[in-house]
């Protein structure tokens, strides 16, 4: 069946549109971007904005269709080391100026994040990691219970021992993110070859020459890696070790709340990762579980919400029994320090990489696009990526792991 190849901008509120039908991709391209998800569509904005021409994304399904088309969408800068802090703090400077560039809305709902901290010990990190945001201007804060409470009143404060805030965190969504950078891509003369699987890529010493797709093949100068879960995969082409495992990750969505929900912040217990938020006219809850294995498997399991309503009774028992209207399972893409995976390869000189990200590839997209666009035209990125290079594995230089929560 023919796939549909994009030309025009994407109409509507969706992710699909078609203008024309196509049987083949087209035959060169100076860059092909494999992946449309957010990451591939803020690198496709960023270098078509830049100037660059005759550039294909080539995307396995819709537009958006793995972790990126997901309700989640927080973003925040409240990290523990400087680089992931720089990368949040811009791109949240980024989504903030979303309607204007490159222009469209978001839903952005700057709500702030409230992570909740049950030890003496976690109180002592979040304080650190505090000092260093600050110091980077980010407007994060350690609370005390009480104002805790007082931001989000689902919360109990038995066993809290403080918890951290930042007031210009959030969330928005992440299909129309997707969407708004498609679209301004799209306008700019962008290629968005969806329904289009890659099946080979070729190489000439130490060089891709072109890439196969299940619609033909695509000669080509650089190939850029966006494909989060299935980034493997494509390393394994080449040979290059890119060391991204998927991991399911479960979340519901409450029944419309009568009366409605409070605007809280988006909120985190800290020790059990449960967290939630405001959801159209309900809430959102979420909950990693510890034991679930690695695969490509979405299906939803509402088993699964016994893990989140446990911590729910200890942290905040009135969510515990909410009516649960329904709920999704997705994908993050996950490195062995949790960390991303950024940069471009040593060993294939024109292929760049921006994946791994962990939970946090929504939350880095605009900074991570423009740091790519920089490594594809030789330019000094905005922050140094060095250490989020592939290679640190083999090296043994892996960066401090940052906790693993949305």
């Amino acid at each position: 069946m023919p796939y549909r190849l994009w030309r025009w901008p994407l109409e509507g509120t969706g992710l699909l549109s078609s203008s024309s039908t196509f049987r083949t991709v087209p035959p060169t391209a100076d860059v092909v971007i494999i992946g449309g998800g957010v990451m591939g569509a803020s690198t496709a904005f960023h270098l078509a904005e830049s100037g660059v021409q005759n550039i294909v994304v080539v995307e396995r399904g819709d537009l958006g269709c793995g972790s990126s088309g997901k309700p989640i969408g927080g973003v925040r800068a409240q990290f523990s080391d400087p680089l992931n802090i720089e990368l949040g703090n811009r791109s949240l400077r980024a989504y903030q100026d979303f309607p204007h560039r490159p222009g469209a809305g978001i839903r952005l709902d700057t709500v702030g994040y409230l992570f909740l901290l049950s030890t003496a010990q976690q109180a002592t990190d979040f304080e650190n990691s505090v000092r260093i945001q600050n110091s980077l201007g980010v407007p994060s804060r350690m609370i005390g219970p009480s104002e805790a409470h007082r931001l989000c009143p689902y919360i109990s404060t038995d066993g809290l021992v403080a918890a951290a805030y930042s007031p210009t965190d959030g969330h928005a969504r992440p299909g129309l993110v997707v969407q708004g950078y498609a679209r301004s891509a799209n306008q700019a003369g962008v290629t968005l070859a969806t329904h289009t699987a890659v099946t080979g890529i070729d190489t000439r010493s130490d060089r891709i020459t072109a890439v196969h797709t299940d619609h033909g093949t695509i000669s080509c100068a650089t190939v850029i890696c966006t494909a989060g879960a299935w980034s493997a995969q494509i390393g394994d082409m080449l040979g290059i070790n890119l060391p991204v495992r998927p991991v399911r990750r479960q979340l519901a969505f409450t029944a419309p709340l009568t009366p409605p929900a409070p605007r809280i912040p988006f909120t985190i217990d800290f020790s059990s990762t449960g967290y939630f938020h405001n959801s159209d006219d309900g809430l959102l809850f979420g909950l990693a579980d510890p034991d679930q294995q690695d695969g490509f498997d979405t299906d939803w399991t509402p088993e699964w919400l016994e893990l989140f309503r446990g911590a729910a009774r200890r942290r905040a028992p009135a969510l515990a029994d909410m009516e649960i209207a329904d709920g999704w399972a997705g994908l993050y893409e996950v490195t062995p320090d949790h960390n991303a995976l950024i940069g471009r390869s040593g060993e294939v000189h024109n292929f760049l990489y921006a994946t791994g990200f962990s939970g946090h590839g929504f939350l880095q997209a605009p900074a991570v696009g423009e740091i790519v666009r920089d490594l594809y035209l030789d330019r000094e990125p905005f922050v140094d990526v060095t250490p989020l290079s592939a290679d640190r594995f083999m090296t043994g230089a892996e960066v401090r792991p940052e906790a693993h929560v949305v």
